[in-house]
């Protein structure tokens, strides 16, 4: 759908853009912030589309006070099986099953999103570490994580003893004019997100191993200052790191990574602190970590983030993956939690049943825009989310 990328408007009284769906967050981002416009929520990467963001509803480092992309959305237009395009608000029961619906209600092509203002294209940002896992879980649950619009943790999930569950905490606001230092006041809606290189397609398998691993947790660690204060930071210094590499995930080798995202609900804190305990013990090292605490549901059916903890993990490929991740499957539903359509490989249809209680609704409605199953999906096929 890229091919479907013109912004049509900026309404700047009203903060409202009307745009293709194949528009990226980062063109939509470069195109708006200079008018004091700012996308409301952002994944870990901006290289994602408008129709993308609302087909698997995405969420960002501010769900808890944001939540996720559909809330901000004010109408789309679906092009249904009957080749109608329609125009639907939230009004729309179809409209909530195409958001988090996984494109299979109909192409979206076109969308207006309300957008956040801001003074500068800067975030505000305070930095912390903490010891081990009652500690990151202290700072998650303690109240202070509701003073900040973002907030993330970077936990360790490879140290064991003392330092398991460790974590370096970055969270901010979107910084005002004042709290800019007056260089960059001259020009606060500077968007400076240089991309410094593509990874090449050289590095062989096994490069990401215990070792390199340990390493790299080790680093991750430190770069978050401790009762760090004030610190003035880029929205590539603070939401989007891995965007300074094109292709980064080149460096794991040909074998590539598996991404396993799972949240757990609030209540769960012990059965969550069991989880990281079996993955630091299991011998699969993972370094890209994100936890953070998750707000409230959208009224999308197949929306998956909901109010709890979540922890985006990526896995070598190694013998014993799978294996490994089945007994963490277990762990997540017996917990009430579940596993993310958007970084989905291997669930299966009796998990997705009980992950996602509100399935067979979403069924319903799909069913009346597309009764004769024009729209499916290899992920919708192997999940059996169409009903037979």
């Amino acid at each position: 759908m890229t091919a479907f990328n013109v912004i049509h408007d900026i309404d700047v009284d009203s903060g409202i853009v009307d745009a293709d769906a194949g528009v990226s967050l980062d063109s939509l981002m470069r195109a708006a912030l200079p008018h004091g416009l700012w996308v409301p929520v952002l994944p870990g990467t901006r290289q994602v589309t408008i129709g993308g963001a609302i087909a698997a509803d995405i969420h960002g480092k501010n769900h808890h006070s944001q939540g996720s992309f559909g809330n901000h959305v004010l109408s789309l237009d679906l092009l249904m099986a009957d080749g109608e395009v329609r125009t639907l608000g939230p009004d729309s029961d179809v409209f909530w099953a195409t958001v988090g619906g996984m494109g299979l209600t109909g192409i979206v092509v076109r969308a207006r999103i309300r957008m956040k203002r801001t003074e500068t294209a800067y975030f505000y940002v305070d930095s912390d570490r903490t010891n081990n896992l009652d500690e990151t879980m202290e700072l998650l649950t303690g109240g202070s994580d509701d003073g900040y619009e973002y907030s993330v943790a970077v936990p360790d999930t490879i140290s064991t003893g003392s330092k398991l569950g460790r974590a370096g905490f970055s969270r901010g606001n979107l910084a005002t004019l004042d709290q800019l230092p007056p260089k960059l006041r001259r020009d606060p809606l500077r968007f400076t997100a240089p991309q410094l290189l593509t990874v090449p397609d050289i590095f062989p398998n096994g490069m990401v191993n215990g070792f390199t691993s340990r390493l790299g947790g080790e680093v991750t660690h430190y770069t978050f200052a401790k009762g760090g204060r004030g610190l003035i930071q880029n929205i590539t210094q603070f939401l989007h790191p891995l965007d300074l590499l094109g292709e980064w995930n080149r460096g794991y080798g040909r074998r590539g990574f598996l991404q396993y995202q799972f949240s757990m609900p609030y209540g769960a804190e012990q059965q969550l602190a069991d989880a990281v305990r079996a993955i630091a013990h299991s011998g699969h090292r993972s370094f890209l970590n994100v936890f953070k605490r998750m707000g409230p549901s959208s009224r999308a059916p197949l929306s998956w983030p909901h109010p709890g903890f979540m922890l985006s993990l990526d896995f070598p490929i190694k013998p014993g993956i799978d294996d490994f991740c089945t007994a963490l499957d277990e762990r997540v539903l017996d917990a009430g939690g579940r596993l993310y359509f958007a970084k989905e490989s291997r669930t299966t249809p009796e998990m997705v049943r009980t992950m996602y209680p509100r399935l067979d609704e979403w069924r319903r409605i799909r069913h009346t825009a597309d009764p004769d199953g024009v729209f499916v999906s290899d992920l919708a096929r192997r999940l059996r989310l169409i009903a037979d």
